[in-house]
Parts: C-alpha cells; sequence; structure tokens
C-alpha cells in the first residue's frame, strides 16, 4: 500500500461533485486497503470453486471498468481490451495464474489517473461521447455507477481477503 492508497471519509456535507467523487475514492481505496501487504500468490487465491474471483482478478476487472467508462463512454475513445480477450471475456479474471501483480496495480493505478483526468472541471450533467444500450450517459450516472461497481466488488474484497489470510475490515 502506497501513501496514496490512504482513505480518507467522505465529508458529511459537501456539493454533489465533491461528495460523488470523494465516496469514489473511498472505495477505490479500500481496494487497495483489501489488497494491502499480500504476495503475489496469496492476491491470485481463489476464495471457493468453481469462481475464479480473486483479489487479483478484481484488481484487474476494475482497471477495464475505469477504461471503458471514463476513456470509451464518456470520451468517446475506442475501446481497448485491457486483459479480456476474444476467446475469454473474463480474462480478467480468469487469466491471473500468470499476470503480474504489480503490472495489475499499475495499469489500475493508471487508469483512476486518466478517469481522474477525464472528470476534471466536467459538470455532473455532462453528457457522454458514446450511448450505452442506446441511451444517452451522464457523467452524474457514470460517477454514481461507478461508485456502485467498487462498493460490490469491496464486499466480494472483504470475503477474499478473510479467506485468503483471516483479516477483516471495513
Amino acid at each position: 500500500m502506497t501513501d496514496s492508497d490512504v482513505r480518507i471519509d467522505p465529508p458529511m456535507a459537501a456539493g454533489e461533485p465533491a461528495m460523488l467523487a470523494s465516496w469514489l475514492d473511498f472505495h477505490r481505496k479500500t481496494l487497495a486497503l483489501k489488497c494491502a501487504d499480500l504476495t503475489d500468490e496469496q492476491l491470485k487465491q481463489r476464495s471457493v470453486t468453481p469462481s475464479s474471483l480473486t483479489l487479483l482478478g478484481l484488481v484487474r476487472h476494475l482497471a477495464e471498468v475505469e477504461h471503458y467508462w471514463y476513456q470509451v463512454v464518456l470520451l468517446g475513445g475506442e475501446p481497448v481490451s485491457l486483459y479480456s480477450t476474444e476467446e475469454d471475456a473474463d480474462y480478467d479474471f480468469n487469466g491471473v495464474d500468470s499476470a503480474s501483480a504489480a503490472e495489475a496495480f499499475q495499469t489500475w493505478r493508471r487508469q483512476i489517473e486518466l478517469a481522474e483526468q477525464a472528470v476534471s472541471g466536467l459538470p455532473l450533467d455532462t453528457v457522454a461521447k458514446r450511448q450505452r444500450r442506446g441511451t444517452d450517459v451522464t457523467l452524474r450516472w457514470i460517477q454514481v455507477h461507478m461508485i456502485e461497481e467498487y462498493a460490490r466488488h469491496n464486499g466480494h474484497a472483504d470475503l477474499l481477503r478473510e479467506a485468503v489470510d483471516g483479516v477483516t475490515g471495513d
């Protein structure tokens, strides 16, 4: 865990952009906390069969999610798969056995950095350049969705971390 992974509780009162950004930052850093101080092998440990879910898989998956929502949908960039393949759409989860944890964390952090740059100064009612399922999407929706995405996967991370070494906590 790095100094940049230290969680700060979101404010109890703030404007909507700051509130959403604070909650998203909190959840991003929660995932980093759940992965802190583990070996590559521990990050790749599956909790229960037949699930391929691992902490490293979550990091890889969330790097893809960050890229998709901010670089592709919001900014209109070309879709690039960071981990998924044509043969295996879930390779972000399924391909961790030979994956580098250092590379995955670097990619995830880079996608967060790019996402933060993408939203900087944009009003929440900004309409994304690409539609999702034929419907316009606003930055507000993306921010709320990303909080939900991280919150759900951090629940998985809680269980995965406990299975790895018994560590629990928020």
